[in-house]
């Protein structure tokens, strides 16, 4: 469990960014849309066809010993990066929702691989773009897909013409919805970045089938946690060509020590020589020089509180081609990152190309900022939409 206090400090400078669209981690219906009214945002075009499959209760089994029922589980190694050693078989994936906007296409699916974890994965194709490259977005936990329901968020992730995926880590969210309370991702790390790095592979396999989209030109943007599985995964996975990596974490000694918004019980336990030894083969310092072939860059808010030794180890870590970039605030980094230039150093690294210039729609057909957004925003700053 984190500290209240320190966690949304945290939060609060990426916050600033307003791409940073948090929600606390909850359980909800996986892949089972909301419906129309429940979206202040939600284009008005979108048209809704619930999973007819979408399971309302746990897979359970019998114990070994043959006396009660425990949740179905599916066989994968969490010391292995690649799908060696993992029993995971992909299902037809559903499709919740597809409507668009005079900017973006925006489908929500349940795919999944694994008993008991259904993941809802957003699909945001810009318009008029044929066969766009791909950006997979990998928020650091505790972040929901709250942002991909965003108009305004999805407008901007695809300004550039590249098309967006976005999820969760596993261990977050409606992705934890069939564990147990105690059962955090923080608790469960080699689980949960082990598990996730599998997931995008096997995402990547569904887009692959999708024919829609350009497979040779894939991106992945990760943030705090989500920057340690894109590192991990990118040293295993050829197909992602291009790393933009938001204070990623690493170097886990240093960093379950250090890291300010770590409850003490939470530490004392991480700290432990099986707990770290279980996360070993899951550390990025060791995977990120492996990367010399990819186009990589680290940006690092020092208001987050990453402990300084572990962003002077990623930085000296980084193929010598790394952009690496450090900013001293939160308002350093809103200021070079708002407007939605966050995600054009992406898409021009992807070569990607923007769509054509949409008609003017009327008033109530165009995308407008959620009040989470704007209020998100620091006061001297929320006249501009980021």
């Amino acid at each position: 469990m984190l500290k209240t206090s320190l966690l949304k400090a945290v939060i609060a400078s990426t916050f600033a960014l307003s791409y940073f669209n948090a929600a606390s981690a909850r359980a909800q219906s996986p892949a089972s849309p909301p419906s129309k009214n429940s979206s202040p945002t939600q284009p008005e075009s979108e048209k809704r066809d619930a999973p007819e499959s979408a399971p309302e209760m746990p897979k359970m089994v019998p114990n070994e010993s043959g006396t009660g029922m425990v949740l179905a589980h599916s066989a994968e190694s969490f010391y292995e990066l690649t799908l060696k050693g993992s029993e995971l078989r992909a299902v037809e994936p559903l499709l919740g929702s597809r409507g668009q906007t005079p900017d973006f296409v925006r489908e929500l699916w349940q795919v999944s691989w694994r008993e008991n974890d259904p993941i809802d994965l957003y699909v945001v194709l810009p318009r008029g773009v044929k066969n766009p490259p791909v950006v997979l977005y990998l928020y650091g936990y505790p972040s929901e897909t709250d942002r991909f329901k965003d108009d305004g968020y999805c407008k901007r992730v695809v300004a550039g013409g590249a098309a967006a995926v976005g999820f969760v880590s596993a261990l977050t969210g409606h992705r934890a919805q069939y564990r147990p309370l105690k059962d955090t991702f923080i608790r469960k790390m080699p689980e949960a970045i082990a598990s996730t790095a599998h997931d995008i592979q096997m995402i990547l396999d569904f887009l692959q089938s999708r024919g829609d989209l350009d497979m040779s030109r894939v991106g992945i943007f990760g943030q705090g946690s989500g920057g340690a599985i894109a590192i991990l995964t990118a040293s295993v996975e050829p197909r992602l060509k291009v790393i933009d990596l938001l204070d990623p974490w690493a170097d886990w000694p240093e960093w379950f020590a250090n890291f300010p918004a770590i409850q003490q019980d939470v530490r004392a336990d991480s700290l432990k020589p099986d707990f770290q030894k279980a996360l070993e083969p899951l550390e990025p310092l060791h995977y990120l020089p492996q990367l010399k072939a990819r186009k990589i860059r680290m940006q690092f808010d020092a208001s987050v509180g990453e402990p300084k030794a572990v962003v002077d180890k990623l930085a000296a870590a980084a193929p010598a081609t790394a952009n690496v970039v450090r900013f001293p605030s939160s308002r350093d980094m809103y200021n070079a990152n708002s407007n939605g230039r966050l995600f054009e150093w992406m898409a021009k690294q992807l070569d990607a190309h923007r769509p054509p210039l949409q008609e003017l729609q009327p008033a109530s057909a165009t995308a407008t900022p959620s009040k989470s957004e704007t209020a998100a925003v620091p006061a001297a700053q929320a006249k501009s939409n980021p």
